[in-house]
């Protein structure tokens, strides 16, 4: 159980760093496909050695299933989410291009934050189409009374001018927000979420996720 816990981390840890680097610009080498990080079914476990403990008490109660899932720049980092979710069991539906008539019958709306130029080009979207197309989303979701959680787990490597042009107004109609902390040095999402009256729950890895975000619809 503990190897399969360390090489899960590992896999889930590769797997960001490499994604972050090919899509934020950082290089102009294309990287070779990240491993896709594959959960076992003792995924639920990962609360012990993590943090995610502590964050798995807040925010209980505000999202109910279904779910939709969506983008908020394109980058991978919303899929990592639902491989997570899907593994888990969570009722949700994965779209990245997601508008308001693609809200169903969800009850919570998830948006995970990331700008990726490469993201962006293969959905044939620009910054602000995508800015938009999230904002129209959120007036939705708000509209039909959903719950709104947002989310940034790509770490420091998910930071930068592009990724910042999202963070502030996608945060700012959140609900709820759950945050990587070592993407947050800074203070920019504790900063918003303190001047909004938004409840955040700080973590220390992508995999503290399997214990924050499952805690947000108990």
């Amino acid at each position: 159980m503990k190897r399969k816990l360390i090489a899960l981390l590992m896999a889930l840890a590769m797997a960001f760093a490499l994604v972050a680097c090919a899509e934020e610009g950082t290089t102009t080498t294309d990287l070779p496909a990240p491993p896709h990080p594959v959960l076992d079914d003792s995924a639920e476990s990962l609360s012990a050695g993590t943090s995610g403990g502590a964050a798995s008490a807040q925010g209980a109660g505000i999202g109910a299933l279904p779910a939709l899932l969506t983008s908020g720049g394109q980058s991978a980092d919303y899929q990592m989410i639902g491989t997570v979710m899907g593994k888990l069991g969570m009722d949700f539906t994965l779209n990245n291009l997601a508008t308001s008539a693609d809200l169903g019958d969800a009850k919570t709306l998830i948006v995970v934050v990331g700008g990726s130029s490469k993201g962006l080009g293969a959905a044939g979207i620009d910054a602000d189409g995508e800015l938009a197309r999230v904002a129209e989303l959120i007036d939705g979701a708000k509209a039909k009374g959903l719950s709104i959680i947002v989310m940034h787990t790509g770490g420091a490597a998910r930071r930068g001018d592009l990724s910042d042009k999202f963070i502030t107004p996608i945060f700012e109609q959140a609900d709820y927000a759950i945050v990587v902390s070592s993407g947050d040095a800074d203070g920019l999402m504790s900063g918003i979420c303190a001047d909004k009256g938004i409840e955040l729950a700080s973590i220390a890895s992508i995999s503290d996720v399997t214990t924050a975000l499952p805690a947000v619809f108990k």
